[in-house]
């Protein structure tokens, strides 16, 4: 028989035991285990990226796991349990698919997206929370690139968006010439923080016009990046020497020999 979720709550409790549990998960909070949380959300990604699904049931449980760690050191604490949690997402995905679970009906998927909206502002209300901007709920601990994706959704619901990419790339041109005015001006690192930070909030409303995801295009860049850099190292080694060692004109040579070897791959398996 599989082990169940009561199983995974009494290893849990048992891990915190005050007399039998292990030392590590005894010392931890809320605040240690967060980083936690994040890194295994992350790793969730990756594995459904690399379409590697045994991974992806292993790190789904490692993330199931997170969610059982803070549930058990809140019952602990007398804050809530693991059934409150389960009793809270069950009752907010009924109370927000009134479309599913009642007798609401939409027209379309834009028109469920603000009904969802003007409910969870109900919920923002109903719990006291008095903001009544567009942007009220956009939480400050998640990545800023994910954040700056949220203000300019928000945003645009109102009618706040440029009509269609070709404004959102003159935006870009023109951050773009700041930055370089900014370093042609010696400008100090405050000023090289603002002017970039603009460069950067215009890349990702670019990538929102283009359907593009943020997290898994950088994603995509840096393993990119890693597997030519790699090969790189790998083509240094076999002549016998390191990437150290060589200038950054030979290196920039060993880049476009690795480019072209993955692109000649690319083209071979296509064909």
């Amino acid at each position: 028989m599989k082990p169940t979720i009561d199983d995974l709550l009494r290893i849990m409790a048992t891990l915190r035991d005050r007399d039998r549990g292990c030392p590590w998960d005894l010392e931890q909070n809320f605040d240690t285990i967060a980083p936690y949380t994040i890194e295994e959300a992350y790793e969730v990604a990756d594995a459904i990226d690399r379409r590697d699904y045994a991974s992806l049931c292993d790190e789904l449980g490692d993330l199931l796991l997170q969610v059982v760690f803070h549930a058990q050191m809140a019952k602990e604490a007398e804050l809530f349990d693991f059934g409150d949690v389960v009793a809270a997402i069950c009752d907010k995905m009924i109370a927000r698919h009134p479309h599913v679970f009642a007798d609401a009906s939409f027209a379309n998927v834009e028109e469920q997206t603000q009904a969802w909206e003007r409910i969870k502002a109900d919920e923002r209300a109903a719990k006291g929370d008095a903001d009544a901007s567009a942007l009220a709920g956009i939480a400050r601990g998640m990545p800023e690139w994910q954040r700056a994706l949220k203000l300019q959704q928000r945003a645009a619901r109102v009618g706040f968006d440029w009509p269609s990419v070709a404004p959102v790339f003159d935006k870009l041109h023109e951050e773009l010439d700041e930055v370089r005015a900014e370093f042609a001006d010696g400008a100090d690192a405050e000023r090289l923080n603002d002017e970039i930070g603009d460069v950067l909030f215009v890349c990702v409303n670019l990538a929102r016009h283009a359907k593009v995801d943020v997290s898994r295009a950088l994603r995509h860049a840096n393993a990119k990046f890693e597997r030519r850099f790699r090969r790189m190292e790998a083509i240094a080694g076999d002549a016998g020497g390191t990437l150290a060692g060589k200038s950054l004109a030979e290196q920039d040579a060993l880049w476009d020999r690795a480019k072209a070897e993955e692109k000649g791959a690319a083209s071979l398996a296509s064909g």
